[in-house]
């Protein structure tokens, strides 16, 4: 079993690898699998790839990110430059439906609403801001549109975990009501509980996914 001393060094030396982030000024804690991370980083997109490369750790069960951008003065930007940066951004992503998501940006802090079809499109939509000038934070409030041929919805997505290569499928149980999905059991590799994770969202018709599978 991995002690609290072993993860936290493990988690640091991931962030030390990890070339998209400078860890310098990020402090790690660990208590019975809960990594916290604080500190600050010059960027969003650090922030997010800290969290990122902090849980695909193994023994690392959630992650508590309490990291602060701070920017430099030459990456500040105005609200204004930045809700047209990002509404430009999305405008050049092909797989978000045009006009479907509205952009509202305060100090920096970017919060996306609206609804769209797939999971995907999303995701895809914090993705292209990301790396944008000026962020701090972001807030996703955009919703799934919910579906009504969702009958077979868990079934669906245990045919599909058993045909990825994913190495615990017999493993995890999912069960389906309506779009809501909640996948449970045990697995032996964080990578795996990420795969359960990103194969439920793939299904037509999934509004919320919750992960309970334990990492043993």
């Amino acid at each position: 079993m991995t002690t609290d001393t072993q993860l936290r060094e493990a988690v640091t030396a991931e962030l030390e690898w990890e070339p998209s982030v400078v860890a310098a000024h990020i402090g790690v804690a660990a208590d019975g699998g809960v990594v916290t991370l604080s500190g600050h980083v010059t960027d969003y997109a650090q922030k997010h790839a800290a969290e990122t490369a902090a849980r695909r750790v193994r023994g690392v069960r959630a992650v508590a990110e309490e990291i602060e951008v701070r920017l430099p003065f030459d990456f500040q930007r105005t609200d204004e430059e930045i809700a047209a940066a990002v509404i430009d951004r999305i405008g050049w992503d092909v797989t978000i439906p045009k006009d479907a998501i509205s952009v509202q940006v305060t100090k920096g802090w970017i919060t996306l609403t609206g609804e769209v079809d797939w999971y995907f499109q999303k995701r895809n939509a914090e993705k292209e801001i990301r790396h944008l000038f000026g962020v701090i934070g972001f807030s996703d409030q955009i919703t799934i549109k919910p579906r009504v041929d969702v009958d077979v919805l868990g079934d669906d997505i245990a045919s599909a975990l058993h045909r990825s290569w994913f190495s615990d499928a017999a493993a995890v149980k999912v069960s389906a009501q309506g779009g809501r999905v909640h996948l449970s059991g045990s697995v032996r590799l964080p990578h795996d509980r990420q795969i359960a994770t990103a194969t439920a969202w793939s299904a037509p018709g999934v509004t919320s996914v919750q992960n309970d599978i334990i990492v043993e």
